[in-house]
């Protein structure tokens, strides 16, 4: 078979076969009494298997040692290409989501795009003074896609900067929220505890309602701060939480303000005070939790408080009784902390 008949069989150009015999890769059998070049079958199935290692990524001289080292072992090259293959998706992966985030900014020039790259590398960089410029200059300067803060936020370890990129990404409306909500069911601690907080700082029903969703989120990381923050938006949703914060000394002190914010609405106070009490009474809590327990009653006003005080007062536990006598006397020198009679 001559060369230009072997080139339309294979699909390989006859430029690219004289190449081959070149490398020593394929040798044709002969030549024509014209001086033509003949292919005879068995030639025919070798560039067949040229092709088919080369459609892996070898490079050909890796083909001709596969073809023709009786040695050779495949595996560690395989693996290599493996590494190889799974580096460039990643690199090609990482373009395409930069050139979408620049599509999305809808420069109007190329300045525009300059502009845009150069705060995205700023968002990577490893100078943590550049990240926060860059977070601050999102919202002054130059638009930032929404995907690109949210990234950054999950993944920003310096409380500093943190906080810049909230702030920042707290300005861009809603459009985050979806993305956050992702970042909530992350199997890394860190990145739901950063979603959490990036939702807490985000105004609006939708971020109050994805909190309270976080309240029974697995994680009681999440739980907290979505609770902390739905207290400080009047949210009784979170209550039971707060309580729970308290009793497992976990961010007790600002769980027992929330509860004190909160019932500065009459119709939560006794809700509260009854959560608080019930808990008090209950034999799985030691005394360390009673003791923050009556100390969270300090700020709930209301009758049920004076009477759990009243009976607190005369408690076993000195320090609680302590406590609860010394919170009495605030509340006989503010009669306002009191409702109903």
């Amino acid at each position: 078979m001559l060369i230009g008949d072997v080139a339309r069989r294979s699909g390989v150009s006859a430029r690219m076969l004289r190449h081959y015999e070149s490398l020593g890769l394929v040798r044709p059998t002969g030549r024509t009494g014209s001086g033509y070049r003949e292919y005879s079958s068995e030639n025919i199935r070798r560039i067949f298997h040229i092709e088919s290692l080369r459609s892996l990524g070898l490079s050909l001289r890796d083909v001709g040692r596969a073809l023709d080292d009786p040695g050779f072992a495949p595996a560690e090259l395989v693996d290599d290409l493996i590494r190889q293959t799974r580096d460039r998706i990643a690199a090609e992966t990482e373009l395409l989501t930069r050139l979408q985030r620049i599509d999305a900014a809808e420069p109007a020039g190329w300045e525009d795009v300059l502009q845009v790259v150069a705060l995205l590398q700023a968002l990577g960089s490893k100078n943590a003074g550049a990240r926060q410029r860059a977070a601050l200059a999102a919202v002054e300067d130059v638009p930032v896609p929404v995907e690109a803060l949210v990234e950054a936020v999950l993944s920003e370890p310096d409380p500093n900067v943190a906080g810049a990129l909230r702030w920042a990404l707290a300005r861009t409306g809603e459009d985050g929220l979806a993305l956050l909500a992702e970042g909530l069911g992350s199997p890394v601690a860190e990145v739901r505890k950063r979603a959490v907080q990036s939702i807490a700082e985000m105004p609006g029903g939708a971020a109050t309602a994805l909190l309270r969703k976080a309240l029974t989120n697995p994680d009681a990381v999440v739980r907290g701060y979505a609770a902390l923050a739905l207290g400080g938006r009047g949210v009784a949703d979170a209550v039971p939480t707060l309580i729970d914060m308290i009793v497992e000394e976990r961010n007790d002190v600002d769980a027992a303000d929330a509860l004190g914010t909160l019932a500065s609405d009459p119709a939560l106070a006794d809700r509260i005070a009854a959560g608080l009490v019930d808990r008090l009474s209950g034999d799985a809590v030691g005394t360390p939790a009673r003791r923050r327990l009556t100390q969270a009653l300090a700020d709930i006003p209301g009758a049920l408080t004076a009477r759990a005080l009243e009976d607190l007062s005369h408690d076993a536990d000195r320090a609680i009784a302590l406590t609860a006598s010394y919170l009495l006397k605030l509340r006989d020198a503010r009669p306002d902390q009191t409702f109903g009679p």
